[in-house]
């Protein structure tokens, strides 16, 4: 009799500092591929793990979804404690669910979730310098909040987009963008259906321009009406963003990013 294989879904969380990124590349470390060696002991068998956002080198994740089909007979509990007991220090496992075979991890998502974290003192921070783009002097959040207005809906974001980016369109929904000081950073949230590569990075270079006063806020939506990557801002470093979570339609019963901040 031929095993039954079974999809299993995965919530995620890692710090991106010592990767390479989230994809599988001819050298270096990647998160994908510490999962895959990590699920393939416990299963047995060799796995291939698909998620649903390929995070750059030094990006961070709350909340990563993957997916992998194995016809080992695991529980949840089973899969959860056996992966993360495989998993170096820098990843883990949030969380397990066994779905229908309709599920994908990438092509299933209605939408992501990232956050910039921005530190605005005089003085670097040896404790944040992993986590947060250091800013010597404080940014202006209401014009940075108008210039993000001009940036929401469905537009074509070829001015935020790296020269690499490999996606066939430009087009993307940006639903939210959300400006806020917590903690002693400041907060940059976006959500969209999807994002370019490079693209909420390109956006946080535009909007902190105008936070420092080098340009109006009308000069986002200049930027945006060009469609020329050269026209824009610095790209933000990576080590300041973190992907917080992917949303799927409600059937599917996963954890959505609004609690993944858990």
């Amino acid at each position: 009799m031929t095993p039954i294989t079974q999809r299993i879904a995965v919530g995620l969380e890692y710090d991106g500092t010592d990767f390479v990124g989230w994809q599988v590349q001819r050298a270096g470390r990647s998160v994908q591929g510490v999962l895959e060696a990590a699920v393939s002991a416990v299963a047995d068998q060799r796995i291939g793990v698909t998620g649903a956002g390929r995070t750059d080198a030094g990006v961070h994740a709350r909340c990563q979804v993957a997916h992998f089909d194995s016809h080992a007979r695991r529980t949840p509990r089973q899969w959860l404690l056996g992966i993360n007991s495989n998993l170096p220090e820098d990843v883990a496992v949030r969380w397990v669910r066994h779905l229908d075979a309709d599920f994908h991890a990438r092509r299933s998502a209605t939408a992501r979730r990232y956050q910039y974290r921005i530190f605005e003192r005089k003085t670097r921070s040896a404790l944040l310098r992993h986590r947060t783009w250091w800013r010597r002097g404080k940014l202006d959040c209401a014009a940075m909040t108008a210039a993000a207005s001009s940036l929401l809906g469905e537009r074509d974001f070829s001015s935020f987009r790296a020269a690499g980016c490999q996606s066939r369109t430009p087009m993307r929904r940006l639903t939210t963008v959300a400006l806020y000081r917590a903690d002693g950073l400041l907060h940059l949230e976006f959500e969209a259906n999807a994002f370019l590569q490079h693209m909420v990075r390109n956006l946080v270079g535009v909007l902190v321009e105008v936070g420092r006063g080098a340009a109006p806020p009308a000069w986002a939506a200049e930027v945006l009406a060009v469609r020329d990557r050269t026209r824009g801002g610095v790209t933000a470093p990576p080590q300041g963003l973190t992907l917080m979570g992917v949303r799927y339609p409600a059937r599917f019963d996963l954890p959505s990013p609004d609690r993944s901040r858990n």
